[in-house]
């Protein structure tokens, strides 16, 4: 079958489009500097529509060049904090000091220092009356593995104040001379510098636009937010809906010559799209909103906006990140969007410039010292809220602790503040011949089927993810091994549902439980994945009851806005469910596969898609609606359900004959075998001899894949079993490495991470 994903040329991100237009950096990094520009990025030396970084066949690899890190436990003088702080960790409040919970933005001053500025202190606005909003001048001693301390240096402060009595609401130090503010006042969370040296900040209580001349004196009345107010907003009036969710306001910010572009952290109240962040533009010559206002759609609905940095006139890096932290993270990313550019749905054009849970280590920068850090650097911070081009080939990121609630590296210690240093080098796409696909997702580390189980897998270097498809009630596509849902999610645990119980006939057989088809998308997404083998991996269970239940748009949304270990794009391998079945009861598969495939650009023959199934008559239909390759499911036992409900007599092994071959070579474009097909086991249980199937397929132009190699002894040949308990791990890489030395083309693994080594 045709892998177009392994040999299309890769679309590279356009993040070294910042060459011209990113100010000068106090890094160790060679290379000339740009010029300095505006707002911390896109100035007049800033290139329009014009992406370098594009080059074909390459792609941008990012790795770790240096990290510091500021104790969690460090305090900065003042008086004491967080009294009312949430204890946790170990730590309880109040603290003799001014806590640095973390950074939430950064600008770069371009000597070596930065001016990094902590939220609202400790997560609301009524824990966090005693802490004072500053930004802070802090000096890193970047540890590059072959140099510096490590160490974050606080050099100095700036203390947020109303001295000049601009606010018209209480603030907590109302009748001092100083009028410093507070978190309970106002909660910061983004931060532009103007070329005239004032600050612009952006707050999630209003959320407000602030004004602050350079020594952190407000210096006119905030300016709200147009589209509506949050639960904290002080202008609340009695019985008004707050627009605006709590805590997700202006979250990030960037700085474009006279404009400032403030991103909605979460989703308005009214929006219907759940998924959609609106990015706005404020004039600072003119003190007003332009009316103007760009669609930028998240990876999922829990998705948040975390930081912006501008990197031209119309574009910007855009971190995207949910609300885990630790092995239970799935999305720590970096777009760059193009507000000039937009997709079919009208969203802004994003491109992936960085995923944070994967960074090479090469040089093992603090390896040991705690989770994500080791030959792969990962930031698997909760809040991942800084980001900005220090040169040309380099970002720092930073975090915002949330101390001391976060524990993210070493679990019951709180979070150290960290700034990281990443290269981005251009690398050529490479291709190692073998199609690696995560099966479910990466099903052997994370719960099947679950976004978590597909970033696992891309992570672990897989070139296709594999979503099984099944209908909702209301026509939507979703991701499920079967229709019934009581072995994948926690159904059972809901009384609202439970006269939803029933018995139905799939493929001819009676099945008990709770069915997608007898749910609404909204009733679905109130339920969450579980493992489904609990007795043979018990560790996945620590992750049931996170993730929701993903729909086909947003496996493939995942995959277009990724990349492979090797640079390419990410495929996506979905398999039609029971067509039959979804056909009796009115909710057939194809038609609507093929528009989310369309809608996302997926629907062409040279897309990475392989669409597969163990029909064969939705595989004929499939083929005249679509160019995409087709793949035929073979089994070991039994028949396509189609032809069986047909009085067609022919089983699978038919299928697999010479003239079974060549009748699959005119619809599909390869087969995915059951490993017995190929090389069956002998008595004793030790693979046996390869069949003619590999050849056979061959010969008539198809691609072979198999399934599913699995890392537990029971899934092993006997003599890659590793000992009599069946759920220990064997040898998975030796049994793949037979079938390969076979002539396979590719493998379906709950392990990809074993499976692309094996393929080494």
């Amino acid at each position: 079958m045709s892998t177009p994903l392994r040999t299309r040329v890769a679309r590279v991100v356009a993040a070294t489009a910042a060459a011209a237009l990113l100010l000068p950096a106090a890094t160790a990094v060679a290379g000339p500097r740009p010029a300095p520009a505006e707002h911390g990025g896109g100035g007049p030396a800033a290139h329009h529509g014009a992406h370098p970084g594009t080059h074909p066949g390459t792609y941008l690899a990012p790795s770790l060049a240096g990290r510091a890190t500021l104790s969690a436990d460090f305090l900065a003088d003042g008086p004491p904090s967080g009294a009312d702080a949430t204890p946790a960790n170990g730590r309880t409040g109040p603290w003799d000091g001014q806590v640095i919970p973390g950074f939430s933005a950064m600008v770069d001053n371009h000597d070596g220092t930065f001016w990094a500025q902590p939220d609202n202190g400790f997560g609301a606005q009524g824990n966090s009356a005693d802490f004072l909003l500053r930004s802070y001048l802090v000096r890193p001693h970047w540890d590059t593995g072959r140099r510096g301390s490590g160490r974050i240096e606080v050099l100095d402060h700036i203390a947020y104040n109303d001295r000049d009595h601009v606010l018209d609401f209480d603030i907590v130090h109302e009748d001092t001379p100083d009028r410093l503010l507070t978190g309970a006042d106002l909660d910061i969370e983004s931060l532009v510098r103007a070329p005239d040296g004032t600050l612009w900040v952006g707050d999630e209580f209003g959320p407000f636009l602030l004004h602050f001349a350079a020594d952190g004196t407000l210096l006119e009345k905030p300016y709200p937010f147009p589209d509506g107010k949050s639960p904290a907003n002080p202008y609340l009036e009695p019985g008004e809906t707050p627009d605006v969710g709590s805590s997700r306001g202006f979250e990030a910010m960037a700085g474009i010559g006279r404009y400032l572009y403030p991103v909605v952290e979460g989703a308005l109240a009214d929006d219907g799209d759940a998924r959609r962040r609106w990015v706005y533009q404020f004039d600072t010559r003119r003190g007003e909103y332009t009316g103007r206002r760009w669609a930028y759609q998240t990876d999922q609905v829990a998705n948040v906006i975390g930081d912006a940095f501008a990197t031209g006139r119309d574009s910007m890096l855009v971190i995207e990140r949910d609300d885990f932290e630790g092995d239970q993270a799935v999305t720590k990313r970096v777009y760059e969007i193009d507000l000039s550019e937009r997709d079919r749905d009208g969203y802004v054009r994003k491109e992936l410039v960085l995923d944070a849970l994967r960074v090479a280590n090469p040089r093992r920068i603090d390896a040991g010292e705690g989770y994500g850090l080791g030959d792969t650097f990962s930031l698997p911070v909760q809040s991942f809220e800084t980001v900005l081009f220090v040169d040309r080939d380099t970002l720092l990121v930073g975090n915002d602790n949330n101390y001391p609630g976060n524990d993210a590296r070493v679990p019951g210690t709180p979070d150290d503040t960290e700034m990281a240093l990443v290269d981005l080098r251009r690398t050529r796409v490479a291709d190692d011949g073998v199609t690696v696909v995560g099966h479910r997702g990466a099903s052997g580390y994370r719960p099947e089927h679950t976004l978590a189980a597909y970033e696992t897998a891309i992570a672990q270097c897989a070139d296709y993810i594999e979503p099984d498809v099944v209908s909702t009630q209301d026509g939507v596509l979703v991701a499920r091994h079967e229709n019934e849902i009581s072995g994948t999610t926690d159904v059972a645990d809901h009384p609202e549902f439970a006269d939803r119980r029933t018995t139905k006939t799939i493929d001819g057989t009676a099945v008990t439980g709770w069915f997608t088809e007898d749910f609404t998308l909204a009733e679905l997404r109130t339920l969450r994945a579980k493992e489904r083998l609990p007795q043979v991996r018990p560790q996945n269970t620590a992750f049931d009851g996170l993730y929701q239940v993903p729909t086909l748009d947003e496996v493939l949304d995942l995959a277009r806005h990724s990349r492979t270990c090797d640079g390419a794009p990410v495929g996506v391998y979905p398999e039609t469910k029971h067509p039959t079945y979804f056909d009796s009861v009115g909710l057939s598969l194809e038609g609507p596969l093929v528009r989310e495939l369309r809608r996302n650009g997926f629907d062409h023959r040279h897309a990475p898609v392989i669409i597969q199934s163990f029909e064969v008559g939705n595989l004929r239909e499939l083929n005249r609606l679509t160019d995409v390759p087709l793949a035929q499911l073979v089994s070991s036992i039994g028949a396509p359900y189609d032809l069986e409900a047909a009085g067609d007599p022919r089983t699978y092994a038919d299928l697999v004959t010479r003239d079974g071959l060549r009748e699959i070579a005119r619809y599909a474009d390869g087969i995915g075998a059951e490993k017995d097909v190929l090389i069956p086991r002998n008595a004793d249980g030790t693979l046996g001899r390869p069949t003619a199937v590999l050849r056979d397929a061959h010969r008539v132009g198809l691609d072979v894949h198999a399934w599913t190699f699995r890392r537990e002894n029971q899934f092993l040949p006997a003599e890659f079993r590793s000992s009599s308990d069946p759920d220990e791990v064997g040898d998975l890489v030796g049994e793949i490495r037979v079938f390969l030395d076979a002539g396979l083309d590719g493998l379906f693994s709950d392990n990809p991470d074993l499976g692309a080594r094996a393929a080494e």
